[in-house]
């Protein structure tokens, strides 16, 4: 039974040593039985490397590659443009339904509605406090008179102080965006002749 004690003292000794105590502050680096992956060989961004003719690690995409997803047959819907020029409408891959609509909304409230207002007509929080910085009233005639793919083409690649939000909103989100954009146009800009004869009876107009 002695021998037992022993056998188990000295195991729980090699233990201890080649492992150390978990959680222990030392010096020096403990011994590592399995590095768990900790320090693998790989290439740090941006270095060199002696594989390559350029000697880069960082690879350019082969030329023409275009990412999962991002592609569409539909030039218009990807672009905005019906060649050189800005198209109008709606793509006709888009249904225009009450729940692109819905979406258009959420997405300009998140993105638009702090420099633009939630009503398009620039009443925001930027233009509170940032008395300096020019917001567009999206309302105004100028805005009116846009066709849709150049309201899609500004929210893709940004103009002015206005950065693109491309990397935030998907391509259907920037058109949902764009048909909100004319609600609220629509609604600034509305009389009661653009009511049905209906409608006005009903409103006593």
């Amino acid at each position: 039974m002695r021998y037992v004690y022993l056998i188990f003292i000295f195991l729980v000794i090699s233990t201890i040593s080649i492992l150390g105590f978990r959680g222990a502050k030392k010096l020096s680096p403990p011994l590592e039985v399995f590095d768990d992956m900790d320090r693998m060989p790989k290439y740090m961004p941006q270095s060199e490397s002696a594989f390559f003719a350029d000697g880069r690690t960082d690879r350019l995409p082969v030329e023409n590659t275009v990412a999962r997803g991002a592609y569409y047959e539909d030039e218009y819907m990807e672009t905005g443009k019906i060649g050189t020029e800005f198209g109008k409408g709606m793509p006709d891959g888009l249904e225009i339904s009450n729940a692109l609509m819905d979406r258009g909304e959420d997405r300009y409230n998140i993105y638009c509605a702090v420099c633009h207002g939630q009503a398009g007509n620039a009443d925001s929080i930027i233009k509170k406090y940032a008395v300096t910085m020019p917001v567009a009233d999206l309302t105004q005639p100028f805005f009116l008179n846009y066709p849709d793919g150049q309201l899609y083409d500004v929210i893709t690649n940004g103009k002015g102080l206005m950065f693109s939000y491309a990397d935030k909103l998907s391509v259907e989100d920037r058109w949902a965006v764009v048909l909100y954009m004319r609600a609220l146009q629509r609604a600034a800009n509305g009389t009661a002749n653009d009511l049905t004869p209906a409608k006005r009876e009903e409103l006593g107009l």
